[in-house]
């Protein structure tokens, strides 16, 4: 076993001690998300979380609900699956702020949505500190163009570029982010940290130190460093490469330290009061373990924390119907109408052989009949039915039903075993995490594509509707 997994078992151990030393506690606090989004004192809400637990949906909703609610918003998204654009009737965002129509409300404000555009922004910020001939050699650079399309926390680094510079607009009230789609919420907070120490020097100066040195032995070491830190790359690229990135270096002495101050900068704006984190997760094992260690970061870091949104829980109307009842009944069905027969095989029982149907089979039935039926066919145009004169179309029939009855009680079963699983898997977060406030959103049985869609998650996200049977 792997340290990491190891790592991981020691967890789930130490949750489900704690969960069960917290079973008897109160549940935890709910999140007020509208009394949230109508606070003029918080202008920033990030939404955060691990990859796919429905970050964008949660940002977009929110922003709707906002801009109805009064206020002039703006999402930032990070989302390359476009859908932001879509449910909010754009055919496509960029990097600049669009307007979104059909905001509704007596008091409705604005609502904007851009998309950004992670090299888009790195150039604009090039464009901003250098002048038009040392920008234009930076922006031709092989290395800058390798670097500003996807080194390894670009997209998160410019994502707090993008923040701080809608904030110092001060053009909107409210800025809502979605962050990006990486596999550990954690990223978000890390990758800043990670190229602005990147772009601090240690790395850039390694590679410079060849070119000081000159010769024979300047290639030697450019070799030895290349081999340790880039391997083939070096390799193949050599000389060239080492040629770009010392015109990188150049043309971008005076942007470094720019780079950690901006970075600093935003990092303290998500510290103050005006902003609120809203960690956003499903009620899966990963996904909540992730979030419980933001939640940790975000204390240890004094970030503010809003509460947790809940994705994607289920539920059942029918939750009186334990799983264990409805497999026992569903055994029960599938051994009615079958015997066996003198010749040795299974077969239907005679008609006079079957006992009063179950009461699930009844309500199946009474599903499934139309009482006025015989009110709307002509019976006596109808052509005889052979098989009815014998009983055996009633038999089977009556069989379909049992069946129709046993699988429904099964789907049942999982649902109330799924529902179960994720209660276990929220009380395990709850008790490690007594403090944060919980909203949930049910389940819905499609994809959100429209502002109506929108204004729905809203609606759960504001009154935390779980789903019946789910609590």
């Amino acid at each position: 076993m792997t340290q990491g997994t190891d790592a991981d078992a020691a967890t789930d151990t130490a949750t489900d001690s704690a969960a069960g030393r917290a079973t008897a506690t109160a549940p935890a606090p709910a999140l007020d998300t509208d009394a949230l989004l109508d606070d003029p004192g918080i202008r920033i809400v990030v939404c955060c979380g691990s990859g796919g637990v429905g970050k964008t949906t949660t940002a977009a909703a929110l922003g709707v609900r906002a801009a109805e609610r009064g206020r002039k918003v703006v999402v930032l998204t990070i989302d390359p699956a476009r859908r932001l654009a879509q449910s909010m009737g754009i055919d496509s965002l960029d990097n600049i702020p669009r307007r979104v129509s059909g905001i509704d409300g007596e008091s409705a404000g604005e609502l904007h949505a851009m998309m950004l555009d992670m090299k888009r922004t790195f150039d604009e910020i090039v464009e901003a500190h250098a002048d038009g001939e040392r920008a234009r050699a930076i922006l031709e650079n092989p290395f800058y163009q390798s670097l500003s399309a996807g080194f390894a926390g670009t997209q998160e680094y410019m994502a707090m570029e993008k923040l701080g510079q809608l904030r110092a607009r001060n053009e909107w009230d409210l800025i809502i982010v979605d962050t990006p789609p990486s596999r550990s919420a954690l990223d978000f907070l890390d990758a800043p940290k990670r190229l602005g120490s990147f772009l601090d020097g240690k790395f850039i100066k390694l590679l410079m130190a060849p070119a000081k040195m000159g010769g024979r032995a300047g290639m030697k070491f450019l070799n030895v460093g290349m081999s340790m830190m880039t391997g083939t790359l070096g390799k193949l690229l050599g000389g060239q490469f080492l040629r770009d990135v010392q015109t990188f270096v150049a043309a971008m002495d005076t942007m470094f330290g720019g780079f950690r101050t901006r970075a600093d900068a935003t990092y303290k704006l998500l510290q103050a009061p005006g902003t609120a984190f809203l960690v956003v997760a499903t009620p899966e094992r990963d996904a909540l373990r992730e979030a419980a260690y933001f939640v940790e970061r975000l204390a240890a870091e004094e970030m503010p924390l809003a509460g947790l949104v809940l994705n994607r829980v289920h539920g059942s109307d029918a939750a009186r119907l334990s799983a264990e009842r409805a497999l026992a009944a569903a055994e029960n069905l599938d051994g009615v109408g079958i015997v066996d027969q003198t010749a040795g095989k299974a077969g239907l029982r005679d008609p006079d052989d079957w006992s009063v149907a179950s009461p699930e089979a009844e309500a199946v039935t009474a599903a499934v009949t139309d009482p006025d039926l015989s009110e709307r066919e002509d019976i006596e145009d109808r052509e005889p039915d052979p098989e009815a004169a014998t009983g055996t179309r009633t038999v089977t029939e009556a069989a379909s039903v049992e069946q129709l009855t046993a699988g429904l009680l099964r789907l049942h079963a999982e649902r109330m075993q799924v529902v179960a699983r994720e209660q276990r898997t929220r009380d395990r977060f709850t008790a490690l995490h007594p403090e944060v406030a919980v909203t949930q959103v049910a389940a819905l049985p499609g994809d959100v594509h429209d502002l109506a869609g929108l204004r729905a998650i809203g609606d759960r996200l504001a009154t935390g509707s779980a789903p019946a049977g789910a609590a």
